[in-house]
C-alpha cells in the first residue's frame, strides 16, 4: 500500500514545485530588470555597493535565494548577493559539476539584445546541496547581472 501513497504524494510535490517555478522565475527577471534600473539611475558604483550590502535590496534575504551576481565581460566577479567574497575574483573558467562553463554562459545569455536565461548546476544555500538553477541574465554597458532560481 505503501507504493500507491507515496506515487499521488510524489506527483502533489512535483505539481507545487512546478507551479512555483513560474511566479519565481518572474521574481528572478524582475529583480535583474530593477537592477538595471538602478543602475542607469544611480550608476555602477553605487549599483554594484548595493549588492554587495547586507541590507541592499539585491543581497540575498532570510528565507530566499534570490539575489544578484555581477560580472565583467571578462569574467571578474564585480559583485556577488550571495557571498561579498567572492568580489574581485576572475570566475571565467568556472565550471558545474557537468563541465559547462558557467560565466562564460552567464555573460554570453545576458549580452543578448533583451537578456535570457541559462541552465547550469550550483550549490543551493538552502540545502546545502548542488542543484540545476536557471538564471535570467542581462547586461547593461560592461555590467552583465543575473539573478536565478533552483528548479
Amino acid at each position: 500500500m505503501r507504493p500507491f501513497l507515496a506515487t499521488p504524494v510524489l506527483a502533489l510535490v512535483l505539481a507545487v514545485s512546478a507551479a512555483a517555478q513560474p511566479a519565481e522565475r518572474a521574481k528572478a527577471e524582475a529583480m535583474v530588470k530593477e537592477g538595471i534600473a538602478f543602475l542607469k539611475a544611480k550608476g555602477k558604483d553605487a549599483f554594484i555597493a548595493e549588492v554587495q550590502q547586507a541590507s541592499g535590496r539585491f543581497h540575498v534575504k532570510p528565507g530566499s535565494t534570490l539575489y544578484l551576481f555581477v560580472y565583467d565581460p571578462k569574467g571578474l566577479t564585480l559583485a556577488f548577493g550571495m557571498n561579498p567574497a567572492a568580489a574581485g575574483t576572475n570566475r571565467w573558467n568556472l565550471k558545474d559539476p557537468d563541465g559547462k562553463f558557467i560565466i562564460q554562459d552567464i555573460i554570453r545569455t545576458g549580452q543578448k539584445k533583451g537578456g535570457g536565461w541559462t541552465e547550469y548546476k550550483w550549490p543551493n544555500p538552502t540545502t546545502g546541496k548542488v542543484e540545476e538553477k536557471t538564471s535570467f541574465c542581462m547586461a547593461e554597458g560592461d555590467v552583465i547581472m543575473g539573478c536565478g532560481i533552483y528548479k
